[in-house]
């Protein structure tokens, strides 16, 4: 039973191209967050996106690539922030190579779908001094506020 599955998993990437292309596809959505920041303008930039820009916090749709996409965001009140969205190969191209042999990895590879992007990218901004940014909250657990007993009074 289990080599029939796999005959028809070949059969299958042979027959339609790259598998990572029919089963993850060539497009993946990623969120772009400025925590304690919302409403900041981010530039995401790579060889295969060009230029886009999105405003926090936000989904967006990327074409998947080898390459990683740099992400920076500015806020009124708040130092600009800066970081890279990771591109990875997706762990279906070990099974295509398996399967799909060079076609399927050639598919793969010049439709993007071999990659796959981190699900999402956090940018920290740090509020300009003296600039009326509200400071940024905290996560955490709030302590909380016991008087302190002088040693002059009775107790």
């Amino acid at each position: 039973m289990g080599r029939v599955i796999a005959a028809l998993g070949a059969a299958v990437c042979i027959l339609f191209g790259g598998c990572s292309t029919i089963v993850k596809g060539t497009e993946q959505q990623i969120s772009v967050n400025t925590p304690g920041v919302p409403g900041a303008l981010c530039q995401l930039q790579s060889p295969a996106i060009g230029t886009r820009t999105v405003q926090t916090p936000a989904n967006v749709i990327l074409p998947k690539s080898k390459h990683n996409v740099a992400v920076s965001c500015t806020a009124q009140c708040y130092s600009p922030g800066i970081s890279t969205l990771g591109s990875h190969t997706e762990v279906m191209t070990a099974g295509n190579i398996v399967f799909g042999g060079l076609i399927g990895l050639g598919v793969d590879a010049a439709s993007g779908a071999m990659n796959t992007y981190d699900p999402s990218v956090e940018v920290v901004m740090t509020p300009m001094p003296g600039c009326g940014a509200p400071p940024r909250k905290r996560k955490g657990v709030p302590m909380a506020s016991t008087p302190i007993k002088s040693q002059d009074q009775p107790g």
